[in-house]
């Protein structure tokens, strides 16, 4: 995916909480409702664009162990997702 600079703040770099209501793209029964992590990288252009969201280590650390062992068996790497803006807010405090 390219690099590209987001619109709304949420570019490369920026902090994210995932909204209520937003599930797994890959197993819709795993919420990501509270799910905090950074953006890595964009890729699109808007209504469309993408976010590819690295989580951070208090989400990594009490992900559910079925979804880490959902995603080893299927070979997706559980530390990171795609989501799109309407998915996303800002800002995170630290």
């Amino acid at each position: 995916m390219a690099k590209k600079k987001a619109t709304g703040g949420l570019g490369e770099g920026a902090r994210i909480r995932v909204k209520p209501g937003v599930v797994s793209p890959d197993f819709p029964d795993i919420s990501f409702a509270g799910w905090t992590g950074s953006v890595i990288e964009t890729s699109g252009k808007p209504p469309a664009q993408k976010f590819v969201v690295e989580w951070d280590a208090a989400t990594v650390t009490g992900m559910p162990a079925d979804y880490v062992s959902r995603c080893e068996a299927q070979m997706l790497m559980h530390t990171m997702a795609c989501l799109g803006s309407e998915d996303l807010e800002l800002p995170v405090a630290d």
